[in-house]
């Protein structure tokens, strides 16, 4: 396969882009996490800076809604934030203190599902900011990121718990191990074959996961990987990213790996996303916003 990696610096230093995702305007969003911002990069390249009212509030993932806003998380401000395509800026506190709130996604009810790693609890928020939360049953699981499913229920990682979570929109928990001991789950995504996949920043691997708990694992090339975030492509594989080699993975749904280096040395290549223009965008947290063409 021929690719062709750009890369876009941001206006300022030490930014720190983290989670993305793509806005209603069919342009990429972005956190950023040391520059207490949120970004905007269009197909061309121009970029767009929002300053967040709260100080540094710890940006961390950012999603799509049903009300034309993006919501995100502000891990060490304890608010989930949205703002609109013109840059208005909504912040909402979350009851539980030190919660630390990182995955945010849209559920099938049109509310916003998030996690609390240091709370241990999945986060529901309306758009007019009600929460809801619901404990998780075993202590210290540090639930990460969040997705909707294939079955309508929000998936999610448990990095700590080394397990896959599913919570229903009634709030129902259900748990699943994973076979490698101690993997560090983070990234999860849906795929089109009512199945979800997962990244293993630890156990170095991709997993995938089907809506009834059956677990296939598959070791990545590059030892010590640290894979962190992952996406789904246009015709059926998976894209994820290698915080650790400072690659971009490719893995077919019969899982052959693929991995392409970022022109940029030490990138820290976070989140990632599908771009209106059939590329992959991902966050660089060195201060970059890459886009692989393929």
């Amino acid at each position: 396969m021929n690719i062709k990696i750009n890369e876009y610096e941001l206006p300022r230093e030490k930014s720190g882009p983290y989670g993305i995702t793509v806005g209603f305007d069919e342009a990429v969003w972005f956190t950023q996490n040391s520059g207490n911002r949120i970004g905007r990069i269009s197909a061309e390249g121009e970029i767009t800076e929002y300053t967040i009212p709260t100080l540094d509030a710890g940006l961390s993932i950012i999603a799509n809604g049903t009300d034309g806003h993006l919501w995100f998380t502000e891990y060490k401000a304890n608010k989930i934030g949205k703002i609109t395509m013109k840059g208005k800026i909504t912040e909402y506190d979350i009851p539980t203190l030190n919660a630390g709130p990182y995955g945010i996604a849209l559920g099938t009810d049109g509310a916003m599902w998030f996690t609390e790693i240091t709370g241990n609890k999945i986060g529901r928020i309306t758009d007019n900011g009600e929460i809801t939360e619901y404990n998780l049953p075993v202590q210290g699981s540090f639930p990460s990121m969040i997705i909707e499913g294939p079955d309508d229920a929000l998936w999610f990682t448990e990095n700590q718990g080394n397990r896959i979570g599913r919570i229903t929109l009634a709030g129902d928990i259900t748990e699943f191990n994973i076979p490698t001991r101690a993997s560090g789950p983070v990234g999860i995504c849906s795929d089109n074959d009512d199945a979800l996949w997962f990244v293993e920043i630890i156990g170095n691997k991709i997993g995938r996961i089907t809506t009834s708990g059956e677990i296939v694992e598959y070791k990545i090339p590059t030892e010590n990987a640290k894979p962190h975030a992952i996406v789904s492509g246009i015709g059926g594989e998976l894209w994820f990213t290698e915080w650790g080699s400072n690659q971009i993975g490719r893995i077919t749904s019969g899982g052959k790996i693929v991995e392409y280096e970022i022109l940029t040395p030490g990138s820290e290549p976070h989140g990632l996303v599908l771009g209106p223009d059939g590329a992959i965008w991902f966050a660089e947290e060195s201060n970059k916003i890459g886009q692989l063409v393929y």
